[in-house]
């Protein structure tokens, strides 16, 4: 191909939450696919909490993004070239193709295929994407909430913490959250249907955890861990469950911070403490989106996405979701020339 291919590469690691200059352009020919590989052409990238811990040290599922390398990246393209008999041109994949326009990649890369019939591909990103599908089964194989339990979900009104929320409710149960601002508390309760919804900035003192959770809390869905989490635990009920399913209220964990010991609660309480890793589970992805997809078709689940244009846009966008101003699922369309893909 004779076409440029614009990259958005890892400058230098941060310290601390990650801030666009810790990123920088590189642009290069456009690969071509070798055998058995196809070319993606980027529409959507996404833009992830867990995209701090690619890029730093500590305690990672996979080793950090070299510096000078490709930011590492969930993304929807579509196939421009093929070399694989399982892939046709035209077709949208969502997978491991990186901050970029174009992406040469395997089998290992994609994790699964978008259907344009479930609705804007852009909703592989999201709905139908790590987001949705975590939010299903991280609540249903972990959480395991029964009808008239107490579920409280941290950043409550995030891609994942509102399809929690939604799903809770689904199965009949009280719902409560918490998030980083008045105006997604009134998100929380007047689109996601929570019962009940806290500003953990106004504070987080028992009485303020009280009146969120009068009869304790069954559930707890933890996006945030940190100080947010220190807050839930001491009013776990009997026998609760506690989903681990992020960290985005802690900067750093090289050195781990310390933190109130919980061992006693999780003890005497008998509590269940499981942490969720979606890419455990790749194998469900077509039968949760099938019933996402049926769920969002009906208008019974709401899904906000918030999309910025322009491949330029990436690092800043990445920093603003730490500073908690996403509305929604966070992601980046691609802009080819003057169109908008």
């Amino acid at each position: 191909m004779s076409a440029v291919n614009r990259r958005i590469v890892l400058d230098h690691r941060p310290a601390g939450t990650p801030e666009a200059g810790n990123f920088r352009r590189d642009d290069q020919p456009a690969p071509e696919p070798g055998e058995g590989q196809i070319l993606l052409r980027n529409h959507y990238l996404s833009i992830d909490p867990a995209q701090r811990g690619w890029i730093s040290p500590g305690v990672n599922f996979a080793e950090p993004v070299a510096v000078g390398d490709v930011m590492r990246s969930l993304a929807v393209g579509a196939v421009a070239a093929t070399r694989s008999a399982k892939y046709s041109v035209g077709e949208y994949l969502y997978g491991w193709f990186g901050w970029q326009d174009y992406c040469v990649a395997g089998e290992p890369q994609v994790i699964a295929r978008v259907q344009p019939a479930q609705g804007p591909v852009s909703l592989g990103l999201g709905l139908y994407g790590i987001s949705g599908v975590t939010a299903y089964l991280g609540l249903t194989e972990i959480g395991r909430p029964r009808a008239g339990e107490t579920v409280l979900v941290s950043t409550a009104a995030g891609a994942v913490g509102s399809v929690v929320g939604q799903l809770a409710r689904r199965l009949g149960c009280r719902v409560a959250g918490l998030t980083g601002s008045d105006d997604k508390v009134r998100q929380c309760l007047a689109e996601y249907g929570y019962h009940a919804a806290l500003n953990y900035r106004s504070g987080l003192d028992a009485a303020a955890m009280n009146a969120l959770c009068p009869q304790g809390i069954d559930v707890f869905f933890d996006n945030a861990s940190g100080e947010i989490a220190d807050a839930v635990w001491p009013h776990m009920n009997l026998r609760g469950r506690v989903v681990q399913c992020g960290t985005a209220a802690v900067a750093c964990w090289d050195p781990a911070p310390l933190a109130p010991r919980r061992e006693r609660i999780m003890l005497t309480r008998r509590l269940r403490h499981e942490g969720f890793m979606i890419f455990d589970h790749l194998e469900r992805f077509p039968a949760v989106i099938a019933q996402l997809a049926r769920w969002h078709q009906e208008g019974t689940l709401v899904f906000h996405e918030d999309i910025e244009t322009g491949l330029d846009r990436a690092p800043a966008a990445l920093a603003a979701i730490f500073r908690g101003e996403n509305r929604g699922k966070k992601m980046v369309r691609i802009t080819h020339g003057t169109r908008a893909l």
